[in-house]
C-alpha cells in the first residue's frame, strides 16, 4: 500500500518570478525536460510512464490510487501501469492496428482506461476517449467521423454500439473489458489478449507532429462535433504547464475530477501528471459532496484540479470542509468556467487553500492562461499567458486593441501542444486562423498588468456544469421524436451548473403542449444522446428565427428568454 506522508509543507513554488520565467521562455530548454529517441522523435506514452518505469526512483512509485464506487480499492506503480500498457500495445499490434489508426475508448473512470489509453499511443495509433454517458447515435456518430478502427468498452457499453455497428465500415475489433473469454468475431475479450500478451513493448518513435489523440468537441453552433487531433509534441505543453501551473512536487497526492472522456480528464490525469511523475487519485463514482470530502481526507490529497461546478455543487451541498483533515491540501486549480467570488470565498474559508483558475481549450491541447501559485490574483480574471504563449485580445481585422477593450482572445499558432488538424475538415481547421492568429472564439480584455478577462464566447457553444454542448446536436435529437417539428437551443444562465440547456421546440400539430411531453422530450434527448445534454427546460413555441440562409438566430431566442433586446431582425426568414 502507498505510504501517505503526513502533512506537508507548502515549498517554493515551481515558478517563482513569472516576469522573469515568461520573459526568458526558450522552447528549446522547454525540450529538455522531454525524452527523445534518437532522430528528435519521441511518444507520449513514453514520456508519461515508460521513463519513469526506467528511472530507479520512480519504477515503483504509485502512479495511480484508483477507487471504486464500492470503495474496492487498488493501486499502480509506474511499472506495472508500463508492463500493462504493453499488454494493451501488444493486443493492438497482434490484430493489426497501425500507425494513425483510430483507437476509441468508451469505459468508465476505470484502471483499464488509463493504461489502454497509454498502450494505444505506444503503437503510434491515435488514441482517442469518449464519454460513458453517450448513448448510441452519440457514440455512433463520434465513431463514423473518427472512422474508428479499435474500440475498448464493456458490455454494457457495447450495446450502445450494435444497432449501428453494420454502418461502421472502418470498425474492425470491439474490445471488452468484463468478458474472460472472446465472443464472437469482431467482440474481443480484452482480458484473454492480455493474458497472452508479452509485457514487452518498443514504443513506437513519432515525428514531433504526428498525431497522438483525438477528442471530439463542440467547435461552432452549426459543426456539432469534431474531432480535433493533438500532436505527440504537445507533451512539451502539457509537462510544463503541469510544473508551473499544478505545481507539482515530488511527494504530492494529485486528484484531477475530470472524467477522461474529456480534454482535461486525459492531458491533466493521463499525460501531464504522469509526465511529472505524480501519484494520481481517481475516483470511479459520481459527485457525492461528503464521498469527495472523504476522498481528499483519506489519501492526504495535496493538489486537486477541478470545476466551478464541482464548488457550486458542494457549497448547496452544505458540506463543511472544516469537519475534515485536510491538512495536506496545498494547492487547487479550477478549469471550465470563471470562478465567482462566492465560489473563491468558500474554498478559502472550507479548504483553507488559495485556488488559480486556467483557461484553456481543447483545441490548445494544454493551459494557455492561467494563475499561478505565489503570485498576484486577481477576483474575476482568468490570469496571465503561461510562459511560451503569446496572448493577444485582438479586433476581427487581426490588430491588436487597446488596453480594457474587449476584443477576440488569440494566440499565436506556435505553441507545441495546439491541435495538429481537425479530422476530415480542413475548412473548419483552416476557419481557427485568421490573420497570424490561432482566434479562440472567446471574448475578453486585458488590463494594464497584463491579466486577461474572459467575457464569453462568440459563439453559441453552452457551457453547462463544466462541459461544452453543442446546441445543433441536442436540436438534431429533439428533433428526432415524432412530436418534434423544429426546435433550436440556447444556453440560459444558471447559478450553478453555469449554463442550463433550454430548447424551444415547435410541435407537430397532431401533439399538444404538456409536462408530461416535455419528460419525454428530456428523457428521449437522454437516451439518444447524452444523459449531460438534455434540456432542464422546454418552452413551447411557433416558430424558430432563422436567418435567410436557414440557420438558427440563437440570439434572439436568448434575448426573448431573458427579457433583452432582440438587435438586428433584418436578416431572419419572411413570415
Amino acid at each position: 500500500m502507498l505510504k501517505i506522508t503526513k502533512k506537508k509543507i507548502a515549498a517554493k513554488s515551481n515558478l517563482d518570478n513569472y516576469e522573469k520565467a515568461y520573459k526568458n521562455y526558450s522552447l528549446e530548454e522547454a525540450k529538455k525536460e522531454i525524452s527523445y529517441f534518437p532522430g528528435g522523435k519521441l511518444n507520449i506514452a513514453y514520456n508519461s510512464i515508460t521513463r519513469n518505469a526506467l528511472n530507479e526512483n520512480t519504477k515503483n512509485k504509485t502512479a495511480l490510487i484508483w477507487e471504486s464506487e464500492a470503495g474496492e480499492i487498488k493501486e499502480f506503480t509506474f511499472s506495472q501501469m508500463e508492463n500493462l500498457s504493453n499488454k494493451v500495445a501488444n493486443v493492438l499490434k497482434k490484430h493489426k492496428v497501425k500507425k494513425g489508426d483510430r483507437v476509441f475508448i468508451i469505459l468508465p473512470r476505470i484502471p483499464e482506461t488509463y493504461y489502454s489509453f497509454i498502450g494505444i499511443m505506444k503503437t503510434g495509433a491515435i488514441a482517442g476517449t469518449m464519454f460513458a454517458a453517450f448513448q448510441e447515435d452519440g457514440i455512433f456518430e463520434r465513431l463514423k467521423k473518427s472512422e474508428a478502427k479499435f474500440v475498448i468498452t464493456n458490455t454494457e457499453l457495447a450495446e450502445r454500439i450494435k444497432k449501428n455497428r453494420q454502418k461502421l465500415k472502418e470498425l474492425k475489433y470491439i474490445f471488452l473489458t468484463d468478458i474472460g473469454i472472446s465472443g464472437g468475431e469482431d467482440k474481443l475479450s480484452l482480458p484473454e489478449e492480455m493474458e497472452s500478451a508479452s509485457a514487452s513493448f518498443q514504443t513506437v518513435p513519432m515525428e514531433p507532429d504526428d498525431a497522438a489523440t483525438m477528442m471530439f468537441t463542440s467547435s461552432t453552433s452549426y459543426t456539432p462535433i469534431s474531432g480535433v487531433v493533438m500532436p505527440h509534441q504537445a507533451v512539451i505543453s502539457q509537462h510544463l504547464t503541469a510544473k508551473y501551473v499544478l505545481d507539482f512536487k515530488e511527494d504530492d497526492i494529485y486528484w484531477c475530477t475530470a472524467d477522461p472522456g474529456w480534454i482535461t480528464g486525459t492531458v491533466y490525469s493521463i499525460i501531464a501528471n504522469w509526465s511529472n511523475a505524480v501519484t494520481t487519485v481517481i475516483y470511479e463514482g459520481r459527485f457525492d459532496a461528503g464521498k469527495w470530502m472523504k476522498i481528499m481526507e483519506k489519501y492526504k490529497v495535496s493538489v486537486w484540479y477541478t470545476a466551478p461546478t464541482a464548488i457550486r455543487m458542494l457549497i448547496a451541498s452544505g458540506v463543511d470542509g472544516r469537519k475534515y483533515n485536510l491538512d495536506n491540501l496545498r494547492h487547487m486549480c479550477s478549469v471550465g468556467e470563471v470562478l465567482q467570488p462566492d465560489s473563491i470565498r468558500w474554498i478559502k474559508e472550507n479548504l483553507k487553500v488559495d485556488v488559480c483558475d486556467t483557461y484553456w481549450q481543447t483545441e490548445t491541447g494544454s493551459m494557455i492562461v492561467a494563475n499561478f501559485p505565489g503570485e498576484k490574483k486577481k477576483i474575476g480574471s482568468i490570469g496571465r499567458p503561461v510562459p511560451g504563449v503569446i496572448v493577444k485580445i485582438i479586433d476581427d481585422q487581426g490588430k491588436e486593441v487597446p488596453v480594457k477593450t474587449e476584443g477576440n482572445i488569440a494566440i499565436k499558432p506556435d505553441v507545441p501542444s495546439l491541435m495538429k488538424t481537425v479530422w476530415k475538415n480542413k475548412k473548419m481547421y483552416d476557419s481557427y486562423f485568421k490573420h497570424g492568429w490561432y482566434v479562440t472564439g472567446d471574448r475578453g480584455y486585458m488590463d494594464e498588468d497584463g491579466y486577461i478577462w474572459f467575457l464569453g464566447r462568440k459563439d453559441d457553444i453552452i457551457k453547462t456544469s463544466g462541459e461544452r454542448v453543442g446546441p445543433a446536436e441536442v436540436e438534431s435529437a429533439l428533433i428526432e421524436h415524432p412530436a418534434v417539428i423544429d426546435a433550436g437551443v440556447i444556453g440560459k444562465p444558471d447559478k450553478l451548473r453555469g449554463e442550463i440547456i433550454k430548447a424551444f421546440v415547435v410541435l407537430d400539430q397532431k401533439f399538444n403542449p404538456s409536462d408530461k411531453l416535455i419528460e419525454e422530450l428530456q428523457q428521449y434527448v437522454k437516451k439518444h444522446l447524452a444523459g449531460h445534454a438534455y434540456p432542464r427546460e422546454v418552452e413551447f413555441i411557433n416558430k424558430i428565427p432563422k436567418n435567410k440562409s436557414g440557420k438558427i438566430v440563437r440570439r434572439i431566442l436568448k434575448a426573448k428568454d431573458l427579457g433583452l433586446p432582440e438587435g438586428d431582425i433584418s436578416t431572419l426568414e419572411d413570415d
